[in-house]
């Protein structure tokens, strides 16, 4: 049972409400706005029975997020406010579309004039490191979403967040717009709770960032979508590579530490595709029901390719060799499934006889690095925008989501990481991946329904 599903079983085990600084008194300086009702929630969006047990459970009280949007009073005052803005973990696309849209609605909607853009995530806020602040406005800001990456530029790593909040106090900050993943989410978590130990009315907002669509709570992640576009045409590339020798295996690493939603939606969005495989599925690459087995199964049915799609954090089990490491963030860093796989595949048909030709794709840096396209690049406005209006509202240590179809909701930082989000193997999602893969037949030889995939311990 995944986390969501457990929320609504159990809503009273969690918390669905925000921190708020104090009580709204000024009024905005937004204009031609609609703003939102005080305290407007939406309804998680769920299974009606599911709803129905959860109401049980809170007095007949529909389990609901705070609506993000515009407030008629806000808390903190624009004239004296100033606020900081800073990207940390791994890049992604849309990053500099989110800077462009905090710094745009900060300064037309609520005229604030002391923007900082913090160099280096959260380094820039540790003096011993030397990264002086960028001052950002709108003309500094006015073409940045064209290019890749953040002009922020980003970093991994703990830093102290005491110091981090003495350097808050001393530029008088008083709006934080954090923006990243799980690791940046939590460290703005922290920072809240040390904002509130020494009463500081400091409005700590995070902005979800993570390509793998990881977080729980937050909808689609920006840059996902950008991620499952970009991925297209190296699949097509795969697949052509595949085609052009007799018994060609195209394979394709992505992104996906311990979440497959790229290889998932990559291998639906393109159906030439053959094999998906994804950290949530434990399975084995020798043996009656492996992938090496599978891949003779479909050239002995007559196929002269395959297309293989991998995340990254697939298969981590079968590779054995250097002992665990970890990146600056604590994350624990991948052993090489894709290179794995490479020599596998090719040593066994060596072995076998069968003339095989793997060609490997690993695109992961070129995928993150591009700018953010289409409604993915809407989606990191829009997430922006109701940031800087939660935080002027003087809400904190929280995260903004879209999680129920166009409604922006805001939701606690502590609930978002609780734990990552995963493919759910009973869901529709994967379902249509057997589908438009039809991986199932290789795998089990004969039953086009699929295996009895064993979650990843």
């Amino acid at each position: 049972m995944n986390l969501f599903d457990r929320v609504i079983q159990d809503p009273a085990s969690y918390c669905f409400d925000v921190e708020k600084l104090g009580e709204c008194k000024i009024d905005s300086p937004a204009r031609l706005r609609q703003f939102i009702q005080t305290d407007a929630r939406a309804v998680i969006a769920y299974e009606v029975d599911l709803l129905k047990t959860a109401m049980g459970k809170l007095n007949g009280i529909l389990p609901s997020f705070e609506m993000a949007g515009p407030h008629r009073k806000i808390y903190h005052d624009p004239a004296w406010s100033r606020a900081a803005i800073l990207t940390a973990g791994g890049l992604c696309p849309g990053l500099n579309h989110v800077i462009k849209g905090l710094v745009e609605i900060l300064s037309f909607d609520y005229g604030i004039k002391l923007i900082y853009g913090i160099r280096y995530g959260y380094r820039g806020l540790i003096p011993s490191f030397g990264h002086a602040p960028i001052m950002l406005n709108p003309d500094a800001v006015d073409t940045i979403h064209e290019i890749g990456g953040t002009i922020l530029g980003s970093s991994r790593g703990q830093q102290d967040t005491g110091e981090i909040v003495d350097t808050l106090t001393r530029m008088n900050i008083n709006l934080l717009f954090c923006i990243g993943g799980d690791g940046t989410l939590r460290a703005a978590r922290d920072i809240a709770d040390e904002c509130r130990t020494r009463r500081l009315a400091v409005s700590v907002v995070g902005i979800p960032k993570t390509i793998d669509n990881d977080l729980n709570f937050v909808g689609r992640s920006f840059g996902f979508e950008t991620a499952v576009a970009v991925t297209s045409p190296i699949l097509r590339s795969a697949h052509t590579e595949a085609k052009g020798t007799c018994n060609g295996i195209g394979l394709v690493k992505v992104m996906g530490r311990d979440s497959g939603f790229i290889a998932a939606y990559a291998a639906i969005a393109n159906p030439v595709v053959n094999f998906c495989l994804i950290p949530e599925i434990d399975f084995e690459i020798e043996g009656p029901h492996g992938l090496l087995t599978a891949l003779e199964r479909r050239f002995d049915s007559g196929k002269d390719h395959a297309v293989i799609v991998v995340a990254e954090g697939a298969g981590q089990r079968l590779i054995s060799g250097a002992s665990e490491r970890r990146d600056r963030s604590g994350n624990i860093l991948k052993k090489d499934v894709g290179e794995f796989l490479n020599h596998a595949i090719t040593d066994h048909f060596k072995r076998t006889g069968r003339d095989i030709a793997v060609k490997y794709f690993d695109p992961s840096y070129s995928i993150r690095s591009v700018p953010a396209q289409g409604t993915d690049a809407i989606r990191c406005y829009l997430l922006a925008r109701n940031a800087v209006h939660a935080a002027l509202a003087g809400r904190t240590n929280c995260v903004i989501s879209n999680v129920s179809g166009n409604s922006y909701m805001l939701v606690s930082t502590q609930l978002v990481c609780t734990e990552r989000q995963t493919v759910d193997l009973d869901s529709d999602l994967w379902k249509a991946v057997l589908d438009a893969t039809g991986q199932s037949l290789y795998f089990n030889g004969t039953s086009p329904h699929p295996i009895n995939p064993q979650p990843v311990p």
